[in-house]
């Protein structure tokens, strides 16, 4: 097993104090230090990365920035429970799924992760086969901490220490029509609990409310789905009689809330083995998320605000 990497930043992304007789940088002279010394470690290669190939200097540098704005300004984001995540020990993140044209809720709770928690911890992402099958999407999902979503890469991360995020909705979350927004979809085998379970980590029920809204699903072109690849093919309200219009995500207010963790160090790990036990968890996990979400609903003023 893969012993948790410390990652450093290197002295150069520090900012330098004048030396003895320098005036202090300005602002903008040291947002130019740092660009340059940016640019230099990337050229040179002088930057760390994981075995999973996370490049956490340029998440900070390239990727955060763009989430920001969504998280802060387009979906005003609130988030509760960030008392639930640990500090500086493993945890899996268990979250509803949903975006039909943009699965943004991955993105926006890795930001909340990140923005809201005292150390500004990193959520690694658990994604599906295509995610990692799309030129351009591909390399940048791997730089950015995200991995497959399978149990040898899960438990890696979690004994390591890392917030581990799954949405076992899948594609059927995704892709579920607007009149059934908010009500989840089959969690699968509950392959995320026996991760848990083999690494003894606490389960963390996640319930998102303002990722339906995004893109409401009114169809899906199931022939052109298939023809291209995909599964399935979204039709809304702006896509795609807006062309690219149509691909950017309404402004819904996003509530974001971390629940009460469910405990597995006290099972060992031979209970991953137990189809009765992971099937119970699995249950625990969906109905806690489901209850949330009912209740965030019922206390939203509406759907933009």
């Amino acid at each position: 097993m893969a012993e948790a990497q410390v990652i450093r930043l290197h002295p150069d992304s520090q900012p330098s104090d004048a030396g003895p007789g320098r005036p202090p940088a300005t602002g903008w002279e040291q947002r130019a230090a740092d660009g340059l010394a940016f640019l230099r470690r990337r050229i040179t290669g002088d930057y760390p990365i994981d075995d999973f190939g996370f490049d956490p200097e340029l998440t900070e540098a390239t990727v955060l920035p763009l989430a920001r704005q969504l998280y802060r300004r387009w979906f005003r984001t609130e988030v509760t429970g960030v008392h639930h995540l640990p500090a500086d020990s493993g945890a899996l993140i268990v979250a509803n799924h949903a975006g039909a044209l943009w699965a943004l809720d991955g993105v926006m709770t890795a930001t909340a992760v990140h923005e809201e928690t005292p150390n500004h911890r990193f959520l690694r992402l658990l994604g599906a086969d295509l995610v990692f099958t799309t030129p351009v999407l591909a390399p940048l999902a791997r730089k950015a901490g995200s991995t497959l979503a399978c149990n040898p890469d899960a438990e890696r991360l979690l004994a390591a220490g890392e917030l581990v995020g799954v949405w076992p909705e899948g594609f059927k979350g995704i892709g579920k029509p607007f009149s059934e927004r908010y009500k989840l979809q089959r969690f699968g085998r509950g392959g995320f609990v026996s991760a848990a379970l083999r690494t003894g980590t606490p389960i963390i029920p996640t319930a998102i409310v303002g990722s339906e809204e995004i893109h409401p699903m009114l169809g899906n072109a199931k022939t052109l789905a298939r023809v291209l690849g995909l599964p399935h093919f979204p039709l809304t309200p702006t896509f795609p009689w807006l062309g690219p219009l149509g691909l950017i995500p309404l402004p819904s207010k996003w509530y974001i809330e971390f629940g009460e963790p469910i405990q597995t160090s006290g099972y060992g790990p031979d209970a991953a083995e137990d189809p009765a036990l992971v099937f119970e968890l699995t249950d625990q996990v969906r109905e806690q998320i489901q209850g949330s979400l009912y209740r965030l609903l019922m206390q939203r003023r509406s759907v933009w605000h």
